[in-house]
């Protein structure tokens, strides 16, 4: 059974974890775009790799074979994809304005 502390093993499987971080570079890529009013910021990229290494993260749980588990991992994936589309367009929304 797994316990709290497995959440900070980095070698250890944990869809929590995963999510979390995903979940927490979103709010931070909020926070650093200036949402609505979005700005450049090389903080972004750090933001974006976060949310790539939760992906990952993430994606370390899938199993062999299909189970309802194995469908959660795969919606949360999904989830994660959708994240890292949001975070990609508040870095790439700035350099729209400068087109126009």
């Amino acid at each position: 059974m797994p316990q709290f502390s497995d959440i900070f093993r980095l070698k250890k499987k944990s869809l929590v974890r995963g999510t979390g971080l995903a979940l927490a570079s979103l709010w931070i890529s909020f926070r650093v775009s200036g949402f609505p009013n979005t700005h450049f910021s090389l903080g972004l990229v750090l933001v974006f790799l976060l949310a790539c290494a939760a992906t990952w993260d993430t994606a370390r749980c899938l199993q062999k074979r299909w189970s309802f588990y194995h469908g959660g991992v795969l919606l949360l994936l999904y989830v994660d994809l959708m994240i890292l589309l949001m975070i990609s367009f508040f870095l790439l929304a700035p350099f729209s304005r400068s087109l126009l």
